[in-house]
């Protein structure tokens, strides 16, 4: 195959992936595998839900369904590759990781975008409730999804190409599951100084602001929830922000651990903490939403029974 990089001497990595050991190979990919269609599952009910259920046509369930849909985009990024991978194909073509490292950039700083416009959208629900159809309208939430679309692959854009000037001589194994900056910045054989330079300032802000929007949001939203007088009334505003919260400590706390760290700290270990951003989140998305959304579980409930009602012989 042809060279992308004409300064390279690598036109393909190797994933070493999560286990070198044969013996494993076969369990990880049944399990693997399972995640993937229970994700994949779990988020198309969703989307199809609230898209088919009138009650469900708010604001909140509007970024909901987009979150559902990017956490499937998202996994279909990584898990088929990584199920290959279980098979004995571990190379990937130069081109093809750095098309994998731009969609997980991209999706995975989607995610966090609607996770922040999730967050505001409950600040205006309990904090400034009178004006709540006014402010989140259609037309403004349609504009927080583009926004929260397009910023991200800029930012993906920007690193792809940073990426795409190093130089890579000999050493093209990759000690992870998927094309990360971090790893591939240490199998470089020419300087990284000013891809570390941005990812500590342009990445870090790109990753950071989305958290800090969301803290503003429930730090607000905790001081007028502690101002309710009944205790019926700061239950059913906290129940409305548990699932959206859980979410978030999944997905920040995994990934501040990752990237929050000098390139040269960057280890084997981090492993776990990546697919609980990249596969685990996406995964419990879907049942930590509805397990205590009462309206949810109302309108899955809907949509199978004319499953059903459709499936059953006239």
């Amino acid at each position: 195959m042809e060279r992308v990089n004409q300064t390279s001497s690598v036109s393909e990595f190797i994933l070493l992936g999560l286990s070198s050991q044969p013996e494993d190979q076969k369990p990880l990919f049944i399990l693997f595998l399972t995640m993937y269609l229970v994700t994949i599952t779990g988020n198309l009910l969703i989307i199809l839900a609230i898209h088919s259920d009138p009650q469900l046509q708010t604001p909140m369930y509007f970024f909901l369904s987009f979150l559902s849909f990017t956490d499937i985009c998202f996994t279909t990024t990584i898990v088929p590759r990584m199920l290959l991978s279980f098979l004995s194909e571990k190379t990937i073509s130069y081109a093809g990781c750095l098309t994998q490292m731009y969609f997980i950039y991209a999706l995975g700083n989607t995610d966090s975008c609607l996770l922040a416009v999730m967050a505001l959208d409950r600040y205006v629900a309990i904090c400034d409730p009178f004006h709540y159809v006014t402010t989140m309208n259609h037309h403004r939430c349609v504009l927080l999804v583009a926004f929260s679309c397009s910023l991200p692959h800029l930012h993906s854009l920007l690193h792809t190409l940073l990426l795409n000037r190093l130089t890579f001589c000999d050493n093209n194994v990759i000690h992870h599951f998927l094309c990360d900056l971090s790893p591939l910045m240490k199998l470089s054989c020419s300087s990284t100084f000013l891809n570390e330079i941005v990812i500590m300032s342009e990445g870090s802000v790109v990753l950071v602001t989305p958290f800090l929007c969301i803290t503003f949001s429930y730090i607000r939203i905790l001081i007028t929830v502690l101002k309710i007088p009944s205790a019926a009334g700061k239950r059913k505003a906290f129940s409305t922000c548990g699932s959206h919260l859980t979410v978030v400590t999944l997905f920040y706390g995994s990934i501040f651990y990752v990237y929050l760290q000098p390139l040269s700290n960057y280890t084997v270990r981090d492993h776990v903490a990546t697919l609980v951003y990249t596969v685990l989140t996406s995964m419990l998305n879907p049942f930590i939403y509805s397990l205590r959304n009462k309206d949810l579980k109302q309108g899955l409930r809907k949509l199978m029974g004319r499953r059903k009602s459709q499936a059953a012989p006239s």
